[in-house]
């Protein structure tokens, strides 16, 4: 795969229009994302030194070229989309490389958790009147020969297709536990959609939840990564979110390249990509 060969850059450098939502990237390969300073610390003053880390409140994550992130821990969110039992379980389909993604996510949640960083469950669940909104092409595309679809039936016991609260609906195996202990100890939140991008217009339950929770950074992880993922993923980057792709935590049945170009232009466009391994990394650090 292809990787960006963007240069480190020579002087502090500041991206952004307006006070409240900009980001700094330092000559030593730090983006500071946390929004907390900016290079002007006075009239005519620069600093090529970044401000020391606030461990309490931020978080240093070393991502793909040779750069590392810095966060705002209580505004950043990892999105984790569609690990469901319609999309997951082999009852219902093969899909090896999304069943990888799940060991790694339950390591990398309860770091995250540690760390006041939220965790969002983003996955469809329709209501019947949804069924009536839905666009054809998309109606379509989860059709088989022209049958089953968007609230049929699925066989033995789990339920109505992409339904809420149908077992197929839920997450897939330990997942779903993890998002049980996670609700009860108010760091995990379920989110709706009934779209394949979560963000596909104002007023999504996900957009109304990161709009009135201050959110301003997205990890992303989940399937399939070149569609459902990708969908919010764009749509996240259109809209000024930080976004960063967790690599080892997304997956998709689509053929060989599929996934290496989310990638490639995850770190090369719409923001960054990292893995689990460098996210625990850094959190014990500061732990």
């Amino acid at each position: 795969m292809a990787t960006n060969t963007r240069p480190l850059v020579q002087n502090p450098t500041e991206y952004g229009n307006v006070a409240s939502s900009f980001w700094v990237e330092y000559p030593s390969g730090l983006i500071d994302l946390s929004r907390s300073r900016r290079i002007l610390e006075g009239p005519g003053s620069k600093s090529d030194v970044p401000p020391p880390l606030d461990a309490k409140s931020q978080l240093d994550i070393p991502v793909d070229q040779e750069r590392t992130v810095r966060i705002n821990k209580s505004s950043s969110a990892i999105v984790i989309i569609d690990m469901q039992n319609f999309f997951l379980h082999p009852g219902l389909r093969d899909h090896p490389t999304g069943l990888k993604c799940v060991d790694p996510l339950l390591e990398v949640i309860p770091v995250l958790r540690s760390q006041g960083i939220k965790i969002l469950w983003v996955n469809w669940g329709l209501t019947d009147h949804e069924l009536h909104t839905i666009p054809p092409a998309l109606v379509r595309s989860f059709m088989k020969n022209g049958r089953g679809g968007f609230g049929s039936q699925l066989p033995g016991s789990f339920g109505r297709l992409l339904i809420r609260d149908a077992y197929n609906s839920e997450l897939y195996g330990p997942l779903q536990a993890e998002y049980l202990k996670g609700k009860q100890a108010g760091s995990d939140t379920w989110i709706h959609k009934n779209r394949m991008s979560g963000l596909w217009g104002y007023q999504t339950a996900l957009d109304l939840y990161l709009q009135e929770t201050g959110i301003t950074t997205l990890l992303f992880a989940g399937v399939n990564a070149d569609q459902c993922v990708l969908g919010t993923l764009l749509d996240a980057y259109f809209r000024g979110y930080d976004c960063i792709v967790v690599k080892d935590v997304i997956a998709t049945t689509s053929p060989v390249g599929g996934l290496d170009n989310v990638l490639y232009n995850a770190g090369n466009s719409y923001g960054f990509v990292t893995d689990t391994n460098r996210i625990m990394k850094s959190a014990h650090y500061d732990t």
